[in-house]
């Protein structure tokens, strides 16, 4: 029996033999041709082909893990369309008189080459994603097919990396685990490894002649065995019976009230990316929704949203949920989400730049817009809305007189709306230090403990090196969420977390001592939180 250590990234127990998932080798040649504009035409052929299949990925990944690790193929379909990857593919066809497929996997090489030597996280990502649709289209020219087959039998997919078309087109029935050498915990295979609720590691030394062996992967203390003896394997069947058992527990906790034992009341919600997600947060019995990124209308949008279309999307929210509370928060793009038509520049560390309030009080006009559609939308439902990335009292007081304009506006056009409660999230130090000042102006406080540990810690948590540093455990963290909750209550104010730490059970304990008035955590964990909130004396 041989163990080897990883990083998990979903707990859980998988039994099962493991299938070694490898790329195949593209052998393309470099081929002198006679008629370049013909090559051209294949070309195209092939990429039109490519934007189709991504269109069908998306469909397929929207209905089995929803619009949040759906939204990569869209960005893919906007890749192949991009100007200068298309024309540096029609410029090497035409001056060097070459074949289709040299073309596109040179210029994957220079494009690839080019993002994964910028500084910038988020374009370091994208040489991942040029390799990916470039690998589409040259499969497509040589008439092979693109599918991710993993057999009939159930697996563990051991891989140097997995990129999102190769996952999303595996049968989920078919997966137990997966296991990668390459990745960060915010990768799209740790997403959806979450998202499907099976173990998964990562930073694995993986070796090619493990394919077909037995194995077992421990996701809670990230370590794979292999050709596990008997004693391990029966060990793992009772422990794997007990999560089944338990997950089977926690849906008798449906319908239940979020009071721990002395009756204390708290309010669990649940963050959705999209109206898509609605059918999981009724499935899961979540009290309301505490995060509502609305951001997810801009990235999917070509152009900028309209007011209408924003009012529609809110308004289904607000109705579907009947009276239960939706706080929606306010277009929160840059640092790692980029939307072309914004037209944002370069920046060496966005994680601390030009993004979330800092672009809607810059740009006001698509603020009010936004606005707008939220308070026409809180005449249908109970609707709040939370401003992120708040930095002082004055930023509040701005927001405080464009929200008044905005209610002008609509009393002037005889629109009815709600009475929306409005709160910040805490995200920032400077928030922490100065809570109780900012607590004289809000209704109530979401603290955001990704940004906040982050920004905290000096760690950039996009940057997969940086993963073994990255502690949300951090006592300067936790002291944080403590004094933002105090000056809450003080203000008579509630504070909540929406951030994922929120979802950590081993942390729920703390959080209730430390009087954290709301919980906001993906629909899967809703019955888990509950849980321990019901068992907490």
């Amino acid at each position: 029996m041989q163990k080897v250590n990883g990083k998990s990234i979903f707990k859980g127990i998988a039994i099962g033999r493991i299938l070694y998932y490898s790329k195949e080798q593209q052998q393309v040649k470099r081929l002198r041709v006679e008629n370049t504009e013909a090559e051209v035409a294949r070309y195209e052929a092939a990429r039109e082909a490519a934007v189709k299949q991504l269109g069908e990925l998306y469909d397929k990944a929207l209905a089995e893990v929803g619009e949040m690790n759906a939204q990569v193929f869209e960005v893919h379909q906007m890749m192949l369309e991009d100007e200068d990857y298309n024309d540096s593919i029609y410029n090497i066809i035409r001056q060097q008189e070459v074949n289709a497929e040299y073309a596109v996997a040179t210029t994957a090489d220079n494009f690839s080459d080019m993002f994964a030597n910028m500084d910038d996280e988020y374009f370091k990502a994208r040489a991942i994603d040029i390799k990916d649709i470039s690998e589409r289209v040259v499969t497509i020219l040589q008439g092979k097919s693109t599918g991710s087959d993993i057999g009939d039998e159930p697996v563990i997919i051991v891989a140097e990396d997995l990129a999102p078309s190769e996952t999303v087109q595996m049968d989920k029935t078919k997966l137990l685990s997966f296991v990668t050498r390459l990745g960060s915990s915010n990768s799209h295979t740790a997403i959806l490894a979450r998202t499907m609720n099976i173990p998964a590691l990562i930073g694995v030394e993986i070796d090619e002649a493990w394919d077909g062996k037995m194995a077992i992967v421990d996701g809670y203390t990230g370590t794979l065995y292999l050709e596990p003896d008997d004693e391990l394997i029966e060990e793992m069947k009772k422990k794997l019976q007990e999560d089944i058992e338990k997950r089977e527990l926690l849906q008798t906790l449906k319908g239940k009230e979020n009071v721990t034992k002395s009756g204390r009341a708290i309010k669990l919600y649940a963050n959705i990316g999209n109206v898509s997600d609605l059918a999981s947060v009724l499935q899961n019995d979540a009290s309301g929704i505490g995060l509502f990124r609305s951001e997810f209308l801009y990235l999917e949008s070509k152009d900028y949203p309209t007011e209408d279309e924003q009012f529609l999307a809110y308004k289904q929210v607000a109705e579907t949920l009947a009276g239960k509370k939706v706080i929606i928060r306010t277009l929160d793009i840059g640092a790692d989400k980029q939307v072309d038509y914004f037209n944002m520049e370069h920046e060496d560390n966005p994680a601390m730049g030009y993004r979330a309030i800092r672009i809607c009080l810059s740009q006001p006009e698509i603020f009010k817009t936004q606005l707008r559609a939220i308070f026409r939308a809180s005449a249908y439902g109970n609707i709040a809305v939370m401003y992120p990335m708040i930095i002082s009292v004055e930023e509040v007081k701005q927001i405080k007189q464009i929200v008044e304009e905005v209610k002008k506006e609509l009393d002037d056009a005889g629109i009815k709306y709600g009475d929306v409660e409005q709160g910040i999230m805490i995200e920032t130090p400077a928030a922490v230090m100065i809570s109780d000042l900012l607590a004289e102006e809000v209704d109530f406080f979401s603290i955001g403990t990704n940004d906040l540990t982050q920004y905290t810690l000096a760690i950039d948590r996009q940057n997969a090196k940086l993963d073994t540093f990255y502690n949300s455990h951090h006592e300067a963290v936790l002291r944080m969420i403590k004094l933002v909750v105090d000056n809450a209550h003080v203000a008579n104010i509630w504070a909540g977390i929406c951030g994922e730490l929120g979802a950590d059970t081993s942390l729920t304990d703390t959080f209730l001592d430390m009087g954290v008035d709301e919980l906001s955590v993906s629909p899967n964990m809703i019955l888990p939180i509950r849980k321990v909130i019901r068992e907490h004396e």
